[in-house]
């Protein structure tokens, strides 16, 4: 069991770091595991950094930690901008809202197929589980005492589908979503005014909702996030054409923040922030200044040698 001076020690005779004393509270607070083991690489864990000096690690921590704090407020503005819009489809759709309602009259994609093919099956089972999600939410925050699930079932009463989406995590959400019929769907991507030559099957948003999902999700269990490393899929070729086509860039790469920066700034604009979007992407820039200790040829492993050319196209499509 390694002390906290025999980390430092470890850090300088075998990874040539030495930590100064006065770096010693540093060490402490970023953790030897998460801290050093978590940001030595780039994505995956064979690119390794070659870092000179302790407080190089320092910086990209606290670049992490502050990147991660000017993503947060903004994907809670659209994860609940999103979760209204589509509430306003759905309730119009429905003429209800009461949850059963919903199921019946606004979650029925998989009827779009033909009774007991496979992807009648696939859709109705995907209905079924979210329906028992959502149940599952709702005692989970019943039982947690929260007061919108307290006042409607102590009074014996049917919870409606505005206060169940308070209960949804992202994921539980984009399911919902992804089981909306096509009037609903087609009636968000209006409300959002997402380029119809793209959106054929109104599913744009859907894959976008869950392009976020990891993210919120990393930001939310602090992951580290500087290099992307939170996507557990690829981000759908037709995002990447989205953002293309809407601030006229050439070949998009989601292996840089940058990348999630344009989608969130895309989203930001359809819901009329052109001001709160100019203010994320200016705030992204004074932080790269966080890590100009690192050696030279990080940074563009970190930010992409397109980031530059992102940020000015970002700054112009919000102008």
């Amino acid at each position: 069991m390694y002390s906290l001076n025999d980390l430092a020690i470890h850090l300088k005779n075998k990874h040539n770091l030495p930590v100064q004393s006065n770096q010693i509270q540093d060490l402490r607070n970023i953790g030897y595991y998460h801290g050093y083991k978590g940001y030595r690489f780039i994505r995956k864990a064979g690119n390794l950094i070659n870092f000179t000096a302790f407080g190089q690690i320092v910086d990209l921590n606290n670049f992490d930690m502050q990147i991660k704090g000017l993503f947060y407020p903004n994907l809670m503005f659209i994860e609940n901008a999103l979760k209204s819009y589509v509430l306003e489809a759905t309730l119009a759709e429905c003429q209800s809202e009461k949850l059963n309602d919903v199921y019946k009259k606004g979650l029925t994609y998989y009827s779009e197929f033909s009774a007991g093919t496979p992807p009648y099956k696939k859709e109705f089972k995907r209905r079924m589980e979210l329906e028992m999600k959502i149940s599952n939410a709702l005692i989970r925050d019943y039982m947690a005492d929260k007061a919108i699930e307290a006042h409607f079932y102590n009074q014996d009463k049917e919870i409606p589908i505005w206060a169940a989406f308070e209960s949804l995590t992202l994921g539980e959400f984009g399911t919902f979503f992804a089981c909306s019929n096509k009037t609903i769907r087609n009636n968000v991507s209006s409300l959002l005014n997402l380029p119809t030559n793209l959106n054929s099957d109104s599913f744009l948003l859907k894959e976008i909702i869950f392009s976020l999902k990891d993210l919120r999700n990393s930001i939310a269990h602090n992951g580290i996030i500087f290099d992307t490393r939170f996507a557990t899929s690829k981000v759908p070729n037709r995002i990447k054409r989205l953002i293309e086509n809407e601030m006229k860039l050439n070949q998009i790469d989601f292996n840089y923040i940058v990348s999630y920066i344009a989608l969130i700034v895309f989203l930001l604009k359809q819901m009329g922030e052109n001001r709160r979007a100019k203010s994320f992407i200016n705030e992204y820039v004074k932080l790269q200044n966080m890590l100009k200790r690192l050696p030279a040829n990080t940074s563009i492993k970190i930010f992409g040698s397109q980031d530059a050319a992102v940020v000015a196209a970002m700054l112009k499509y919000v102008s």
